[in-house]
């Protein structure tokens, strides 16, 4: 196991339903097998049930602790797996728009993959920030004066935090590297 991490935490935000499987156990192993400390948070105790392509179920994946009890001061980055109904759950989600507004207060790196830029728009840190994300969400992303752009991760420190934004589960690899690089 890799220690480029050692003594780096990170919350990795989720609903308790609807997260795109490869989106949550693949950061959560690649950030671990780099020696994070990584947090699972979502509104309930229990489960993150993923799914597969958004439609088909996928494994759980164990909750640690509930978002509301997490504070932006305890971790060291934000990673945003994608999922259509995660995404969208969350954006709607005071709470979970809060925790979002408070990283990039803090000038703490935001990672977003597929549908999860959705919560930038929701939260105001698009605008004027160079971003990717599933294609299909391009159209909210230029509405929310974000630069859309069609590659497999995008690395944004213009707007006084850290956005790194991917498109799809295709591009993880590209994904974890670029979290890794931001926290070295």
């Amino acid at each position: 196991m890799s220690s480029t991490l050692e003594g780096r935490t990170i919350l990795l935000l989720s609903s308790n339903f609807g997260t795109e499987t490869d989106e949550i156990r693949g950061p959560l192993a690649a950030l671990r097998e780099a020696g994070a400390t990584v947090t699972v948070a979502a509104p309930e105790t229990g489960v993150v049930t993923t799914l597969e392509r958004d439609r088909d179920p996928g494994p759980e994946v164990p909750v640690d602790i509930t978002y509301d009890s997490a504070t932006a001061a305890d971790y060291d980055a934000l990673v945003l797996p994608g999922g259509t109904l995660n995404a969208d759950s969350l954006r709607t989600d005071e709470t979970a728009t809060a925790l979002v507004r408070s990283f990039a207060t803090d000038g703490k790196p935001v990672a977003a993959i597929c549908h999860a830029p959705w919560l930038l728009v929701e939260t105001g840190l698009a605008e004027g920030r160079r971003l990717t994300s599933v294609p299909t969400i391009r159209t909210d992303l230029t509405n929310a004066g974000a630069q859309w752009v069609d590659e497999e991760v995008v690395v944004d420190d213009s707007g006084g935090h850290l956005l790194i934004t991917s498109r799809t589960p295709d591009d993880l690899d590209a994904f974890h590297a670029a979290i890794i690089d931001a926290l070295c």
